[in-house]
């Protein structure tokens, strides 16, 4: 269990020293994510009324798509230098190598929302300081970089990947991208959101944490 760990974290280590050094995965994630509630914030001029209306969904567009733009470029950055094949000659089980990929992901996406949200507080005058939302921007990035790691490693060994990750991804994803949104309208709306959609977002976690390292294995096989 020890070394499982240690493998895990020198994964997640390699990717994190990676990308402090060529900062492509969190700066392309984050300058999209800005980009959209900037464009959204001249599309719809938001106002007091309808701004928790709108929100959620505005958040959970720029984090998803910003989230698809790293993934991509992660896994492609793997390819490049050779990294995933280097990753495959070491000593350690493929779903090792599944889960020190996500979690770099997952480190990625949390810092990309940490980022936007008090510039989104900022623009559409609109306090996110709501202990609520944490577990579901927890829950739904976990589901997003679970996902969009197995497909990225799919979409990676193709020509056009920036075309097939899309594809593959968000067909499979939607339920906790409506989840999330409607989590996030629940909490911002003064309710709760575990009546329904924590326990959704936690079964949607679970199912994708055993089935995604079982598909990585025959993936990166190929």
């Amino acid at each position: 269990m020890r070394a499982s760990m240690l493998a895990m974290l020198a994964i997640l280590r390699k990717d994190v020293v990676l990308e402090l050094r060529t900062k492509d995965i969190v700066v392309t994630a984050l300058v999209f994510a800005l980009l959209v509630i900037v464009v959204f914030n001249f599309a719809i001029s938001p106002t007091p009324q309808t701004v928790v209306f709108v929100a959620p969904g505005i958040l959970w567009i720029a984090f998803v798509f910003g989230g698809v733009l790293g993934l991509n470029r992660s896994m492609a950055l793997e390819n490049e230098s050779g990294g995933l094949y280097a990753l495959m000659l070491t000593p350690v089980s493929r779903d090792l190598i599944f889960f020190g990929k996500m979690l770099g992901s997952f480190l990625f996406m949390l810092l990309v929302e940490v980022a936007v949200f008090p510039i989104f507080a900022v623009l559409y005058n609109f306090s996110l300081l709501l202990p609520g939302l944490i577990p579901v921007a927890a829950l739904a990035t976990l589901g997003v970089a679970t996902v969009g790691t197995l497909f990225s490693a799919m979409a990676a060994n193709t020509r056009s990947r920036e075309v097939m990750l899309p594809l593959l991804f968000f067909p499979v994803v939607v339920p906790a991208i409506v989840a999330a949104v409607e989590a996030s309208t629940a909490v911002i709306q003064g309710g709760s959101a575990f009546d329904r959609w924590i326990p959704f977002l936690i079964a949607f976690d679970a199912l994708f944490l055993v089935v995604c390292p079982l598909a990585f294995q025959f993936v990166v096989e190929e």
